[in-house]
């Protein structure tokens, strides 16, 4: 699997404001319907739902909120960089700007697990996030998200 696989050019933005978690899941469920044709309330309400289970902020500025869905039959993502940094009860307690969200069939199983191990390993590498935090342009990121990893396979 990889980023380019899950992730569509139109569902990588940059934003430059945002005040809190609600707003950015909002934000997230909008990105998915205009994308996915997903259902914005649905998405809104399963991205809730599982961050109460806990938080999806990983540390260093990155989280990874997911969810799973009744009405979608693959997984997809939505990648979107803030211009500045919102709260995020993330682990390491850091405010959080880069967001690589995944929707999932609910019995999808081992593909959403290997989606979050992906998108995981390619926002743990220090130097990509740098890349993606010092452009703001949709094409840019979206270029260096499906070309991080395979710089990661050279």
């Amino acid at each position: 699997m990889q980023i380019g696989n899950i992730l569509q050019p139109s569902a990588v933005r940059s934003v430059s404001s945002i005040s809190s978690k609600k707003r950015l899941f909002q934000e997230l469920a909008d990105m998915a319907e205009s994308c996915y044709e997903l259902s914005s309330a649905k998405v809104f309400e399963a991205l809730q739902d599982r961050e109460s289970l806990g938080p999806t902020g990983v540390g260093q500025g990155v989280a990874l909120p997911h969810a799973r869905l009744d009405s979608i039959d693959k997984v997809v993502a939505l990648f979107l960089r803030l211009d500045k940094p919102v709260d995020f009860d993330s682990a390491d307690r850091q405010p959080v700007d880069l967001f690589l969200c995944l929707l999932a069939p609910t019995d999808a199983g081992v593909e959403h697990l290997k989606a979050l191990a992906l998108v995981s390993r390619t926002l743990r590498v220090s130097q990509t996030c740098a890349k993606l935090r010092a452009n703001d342009d949709a094409s840019t990121l979206f270029t260096i998200l499906t070309g991080a990893e395979s710089s990661e396979a050279a």
